[in-house]
């Protein structure tokens, strides 16, 4: 386990946190920078990873930025926390086990506000299971890439979004389930402010390293 360097950004555009990303991954790859996670929110913004599919994109033409991670295209705005860390994965790497463990933590994250939620076989990040309001929603997306054994993206947990904005593509190319925020499921507003600090510590003790 290496040292974890937590940035709390605030609000960041995406581009320029994806060029921040990118810099910190070239720093964590030549040796020359620490682990580092990034916590931070987004102004609006839709971005589609490498699977997402023209039928999935926003239906009234809205701009999407399309990103170098896994996965399909998803929503980032203010009410989200979202997650980047850029840590060296131990050899051999292993991708699945990453997300594995990020799903853990937000899955810890969402029982200590009073959310049940789980992982659902085939499908990454964090769900609130169907129940007599609606099919499967997830609460917290997950997309990775792994460059170099570095990690880069990361995972968005819905606190207290705009969730209007999800009704306006097939969010994360999956039509049969829903997308969903702690604030929808536990019936109060639960900004960002109240778990950042609890996602910090569980991502903390989840994320391990090698020296590069």
């Amino acid at each position: 386990m290496s040292e974890l360097r937590v940035v709390r950004a605030g609000t960041v555009p995406y581009e320029d946190a994806w060029a921040w990303q990118r810099e910190l991954h070239e720093a964590r790859v030549a040796g020359t920078g620490p682990d580092t996670m990034l916590l931070l929110e987004h102004p609006p913004v839709y971005t589609a990873g490498k699977r997402t599919a023209a039928h999935e994109r926003p239906f009234d033409g809205t701009p999407v930025i399309d990103v170098d991670r896994g996965g399909k295209i998803t929503w980032h705005g203010p009410g989200q926390l979202v997650g980047y860390p850029i840590v060296a994965l131990a050899d051999p790497v292993d991708v699945v086990a990453h997300v594995r463990r990020m799903e853990q933590a937000l899955i810890g994250v969402c029982a200590s506000v009073g959310l049940g939620t789980g992982a659902v076989e085939g499908r990454s990040g964090v769900w609130v299971r169907a129940d007599e309001r609606g099919p499967d929603r997830k609460v917290a997306a997950i997309g990775v890439r792994v460059a170099r054994g570095v990690t880069m993206h990361g995972f968005a947990l819905n606190c207290d979004p705009d969730m209007a904005a999800f009704s306006n593509m097939v969010p994360c190319g999956i039509p049969d389930a829903g997308a969903t925020s702690l604030s929808a499921e536990l019936g109060r507003d639960v900004p960002v402010a109240e778990v950042i600090d609890a996602v910090e510590a569980a991502m903390r003790e989840v994320l391990t390293a090698v020296p590069a």
